[in-house]
């Protein structure tokens, strides 16, 4: 019984395990909630920087739709077109499939047509571009007039060979003379893929283990 045990705990820590370039699991975008002001964030030449501003009156107030966990601060644009953006490195290109979700809170002004967009391009080690992703806008009639922040999502598959991802954060000022394309706990994960024979030993290991903790049970009970 024992070795059973052992057997199928071998086999799903087998399956779990594996050395990876990326951090998995974790939130690739330095600063996207706006707490730290615009640290970890850089212009783009010909265009106003982002601003981090706080919840209340001028901007979302605090009971209006948006993050539960909000913190006290957002960002918000400045002038015609507003954009913060951020490389993230990973030394090396991937090397197994890997999937990712891009997310974030997104909205404006009332009926205003104020909006904000997040998206991240993927890169090779030369810099070449393989793909792009992205969320919003969320529109006055997406918000129902309101004023408010929106979750948007965006799920798919890294681009073999990723070596590099680029984040752009914009906003566009369509109406008044206030920027307020809004946007919030901006965030990008990725998480392994398991290739198929790893997929089916790691399976097998459960339904192993899952199979001895229920005779180990039933021989207790008995």
């Amino acid at each position: 019984m024992k070795c059973k045990f052992f057997v199928a705990a071998a086999l799903f820590a087998v399956a779990c395990s594996g050395k990876a370039e990326v951090i998995y699991g974790q939130n690739l975008v330095v600063n996207g909630d706006a707490e730290a002001g615009v640290s970890g964030w850089n212009g783009y030449t010909g265009y106003s920087m982002v601003q981090s501003v706080d919840y209340g009156n001028n901007w979302v107030l605090p009971t209006q739709p948006g993050p539960v966990n909000r913190g006290t601060k957002m960002f918000a644009g400045l002038g015609q077109y507003a954009v913060g953006t951020q490389t993230l490195d990973f030394g090396a290109p991937t090397t197994q499939n890997t999937s990712y979700s891009l997310s974030g809170w997104l909205g404006g002004w009332a009926a205003q047509g104020d909006n904000a967009l997040f998206f991240v391009q993927f890169f090779d080690a030369a810099n070449n571009a393989l793909g792009t992703a992205g969320i919003g806008p969320v529109t006055p009639q997406d918000r129902g007039n309101q004023t408010g922040l929106y979750y948007r999502e965006s799920v798919g598959i890294m681009p073999a060979g990723t070596s590099k991802l680029s984040f752009w954060l914009s906003m566009e000022r369509l109406a008044s003379n206030d920027n307020d394309g809004y946007a919030d706990n901006l965030s990008f994960v990725a998480s392994p893929v398991p290739e198929p024979g790893m997929a089916s030993m790691f399976l097998l290991g459960m339904g192993m283990l899952v199979g001895a903790i229920r005779r180990k049970s039933r021989a207790h009970m008995s």
